[in-house]
């Protein structure tokens, strides 16, 4: 199967995938179901380039392996909190600002269906290498599991803060929280590094970059950080803003005194 082929198929699942969150969540009010049926997209894609790729079997299996896995963590842990919470805030506020459009939901939804399709190139190149060194396969694993390790850890902690009724209203200060506003974003965004790596030597390898690149980029100014600090202002103002002048936005370092 081409790439075109690929990404045709990626997109037709995702899309229909979609249409089942919109649905859900137009019963339920709750659209934070988009970012578990991001993941799972992810997921089912990598499963497809893995199966259809004509890379090596190492390429394919890192594909079929390792991006499955991550996006699968990402997704349980993701519906965990949308099954057991209220909407989150920033979906809120979205939903006020649309007055609650349900064609505008559905348009939402959709580009995240063409998200996977792009998310889902880098994976695609890895899944074509049919020239992948010993050197690459080492450093894209050693990267993938600092980077899931980092950002289940950073869930914990902060699930964990946020079950202690004392700490309503207050931010988490505690563990990677102390040296990044955003580590989960942090870790989310080295992930992709993995495949850059991995995708040396294959055909439009370039391509590769666009994992760590366009999460930079939506996670810096798009759809991520701006977003969640937004909401962090509106519900812990003061507690919030002195977070911000002490520690890094995402790339953890030590905190100003």
């Amino acid at each position: 199967m081409n790439l075109p082929q690929q990404l045709s198929w990626i997109w037709l699942l995702a899309a229909v995938l979609m249409v089942l969150g919109w649905q859900w969540q137009r019963r339920r009010d709750n659209a934070g179901i988009v970012d578990v049926l991001w993941s799972a997209g992810l997921a089912g894609a990598a499963l497809l380039l893995a199966f259809t790729g004509n890379g090596t079997s190492n390429a394919r299996l890192l594909v079929g392996v390792l991006a499955t896995a991550w996006a699968l963590r990402l997704a349980l842990h993701l519906w965990a909190r949308v099954r057991s919470e209220a909407e989150d805030g920033r979906y809120r506020a979205l939903r006020e600002h649309w007055q609650g459009s349900q064609a505008k939901f559905f348009g939402f939804f959709q580009f995240q269906a063409l998200l996977v399709v792009l998310f889902s190139l880098p994976l695609a190149v890895v899944a074509s290498n049919r020239n992948l060194a010993a050197w690459q396969l080492a450093v894209a694993i050693a990267i993938w599991a600092v980077s899931v390790a980092g950002e289940s850890l950073a869930d914990a902690q902060l699930a964990r803060f946020r079950a202690n009724p004392a700490n309503r209203g207050k931010t988490c200060r505690s563990g990677l929280w102390r040296y990044s506003r955003h580590p989960n974003y942090f870790f989310e965004w080295l992930h992709w590094c993995a495949y850059a790596v991995a995708a040396i030597g294959a055909p439009m390898a370039w391509l590769g970059l666009l994992g760590p690149v366009v999460m930079y980029l939506f996670l810096r100014y798009i759809s991520g950080i701006p977003f969640t600090e937004q909401q962090a202002l509106r519900s812990r103002g003061d507690d919030y803003r002195a977070y911000q002048r002490s520690t890094p936005m995402l790339f953890p370092w030590f905190p100003k005194s």
